[in-house]
């Protein structure tokens, strides 16, 4: 997969990026999704959420170069022209997870079956990073499925200098006849302001309205 360079000198948003960066400055933001249609079509079609739920979030991140910006390992920025999902798997014997990956296909059809043959393989399978050769062009997702938070963060040293987006989903709940998905979206102020943050909250809305459009 292609890493694209960045030139700092001449990027618009480098003055942002500069400033941010310094201050190693994340911020994160939580919203409640309505995913009552989504969830009627899911269990007609006797499909499973999770797996859905990281279609949808990979399918917004491959779609803006925002989320898909980042340091490769030389330390070099730029952004990747493609994003693999790294998403956690629970371990119900011992209350343990892994974290594995499963290559996008915007194809949902497709990228379904590749990731429940990938859980399938590797959910009795105990360690914290079960599936090898995890790319480099990967970013995480996890889940809380056993509480519906309001508000969620997850803190990385790193020098702050990790830019990638971090997606968190919660249980979901009903609230006047309507059922909705916290959502805990962060991101790294260097390379994205609120206005990604609330395209990304709007895109998956818009996704969990119009599933009709990609659910096979």
């Amino acid at each position: 997969m292609k890493f694209n360079f960045i030139d700092r000198e001449n990027w618009d948003r480098s003055p942002y990026f500069e400033h941010y960066l310094n201050l190693k400055c994340t911020f994160s933001l939580t919203a409640n999704i309505d995913i009552t249609t989504l969830l009627e079509q899911l269990r007609k079609k006797e499909l499973k959420l999770y797996p859905t739920f990281i279609y949808m979030l990979s399918r917004i991140v491959n779609s803006h170069e925002e989320f898909r910006t980042c340091f490769n390992d030389d330390g070099f920025l730029g952004y990747w022209d493609e994003m693999t999902p790294e998403y956690t798997v629970f371990h119900s014997d011992n209350k343990s997870f892994s974290c594995i990956w499963t290559e996008f296909s915007n194809e949902f059809s497709v990228f379904y079956k590749k990731l429940q043959k990938d859980v399938e393989q590797y959910v009795d399978k105990k360690g914290l990073f079960t599936k090898n050769n995890t790319p480099k062009n990967s970013f995480p997702i996890s889940s809380i499925p056993w509480v519906s938070f309001t508000g969620f963060n997850l803190n990385i040293n790193n020098d702050g200098d990790f830019l990638l987006p971090i997606i968190t989903g919660g249980k979901y709940f009903n609230q006047e006849s309507k059922i909705f998905l916290p959502i805990s979206l962060q991101l790294h102020h260097a390379v994205c302001d609120g206005y990604h943050a609330s395209i990304f909250i709007d895109e998956l809305q818009q996704l969990a309205n119009n599933c009709h459009d990609w659910l096979p």
